[in-house]
């Protein structure tokens, strides 16, 4: 039996080559493939090719952005220019930041709400680390919808509070990349989402018993007392309180003077009526 021929190719270095054995060139991926799965951008979706090639939807970014045009052709993979490698990390730049601003306006779309809700139930914005809250899944938020003001904050539905990411990859991420809305609208679309309200909450305890809320009131009561008595020396006005009221009469004398003066201007009547009529029915 005849064996069979390995075809050979001439490699650049004058070596004969199995033709199977030779190197090709890796292909770049595309910048949503990679920018999507580079590890920090776990919280974002991947925007649809006809949102991206939209301009409506783009409306007012290219004042947003440096080197817009460049950009988004880098976003939607038809970049061609030939630049040095600065130039090149500055448009990448850019462009992921032409990313996030669009992406704030596609998660509140029909389809990229559907998106989000479905990494939303995977968990992979993490969960609510309120013990209370038995780690329920949390939403990217932002607090600001200028870029570049505040951080990503992740929200909790069922205590209806916001924390920070646990990752700092996460946490340098800006907040406009997700709105101020997107959190609120995804409820609204998907109201049976939205979780029973934790009504769990701590209680204080020494050995075993609870602290008695009368305590704080009372210590509450005191200090607003004590300072309404300083306010109302402070105009000459008769409080109704007896010299035997309270502890530390001289220790009030000593703090009024230390504090700033206050003048008629700083009340007016209805106040200062206010306040005797509730001295002299604490004193009663």
């Amino acid at each position: 039996m005849a064996k069979k021929r390995r075809t050979l190719s001439r490699a650049s270095s004058g070596d004969l080559l199995p033709e199977k054995r030779q190197r090709r060139p890796k292909q770049k991926q595309p910048f949503l493939t990679q920018f999507i799965s580079s590890r920090g951008n776990e919280y974002f979706c991947e925007i649809d090719e006809d949102y991206l090639t939209d301009r409506f939807n783009l409306t007012g970014l290219n004042t947003e952005v440096q080197y817009y045009q460049y950009a988004l052709d880098l976003v939607t993979d038809v970049f061609d220019l030939d630049c040095d490698d600065e130039m090149r990390e500055t448009i990448e730049k850019s462009a992921r930041h032409l990313y996030g601003l669009v992406h704030a306006r596609y998660i509140v779309t029909t389809r990229g709400l559907a998106k989000m809700l479905e990494k939303y139930k995977k968990g992979d914005f993490g969960k609510c680390p309120r013990v209370m809250c038995h780690s329920h899944p949390l939403l990217p938020m932002g607090l600001s919808d200028v870029p570049s003001t505040k951080p990503v904050k992740l929200y909790c539905a069922r205590c209806e509070d916001i924390y920070n990411p646990k990752s700092s990859r996460h946490a340098a991420i800006d907040g406009a990349y997700f709105g101020t809305s997107f959190h609120n609208i995804i409820f609204q679309v998907y109201p049976a989402l939205i979780p029973a309200k934790s009504a769990e909450r701590y209680v204080p305890r020494v050995y075993g018993f609870k602290l008695h809320h009368a305590a704080a009131l009372v210590r509450w009561q005191n200090n607003q007392r004590d300072d309404m008595r300083r306010r109302l020396r402070k105009m000459d006005v008769e409080s109704g309180f007896k010299d035997g009221d309270g502890e530390g009469e001289g220790d009030d004398d000593d703090e009024v003077e230390d504090d700033e003066e206050l003048g008629p201007d700083d009340f007016d009547a209805a106040e200062v009526g206010a306040l005797v009529q509730a001295t002299a029915g604490t004193v009663a």
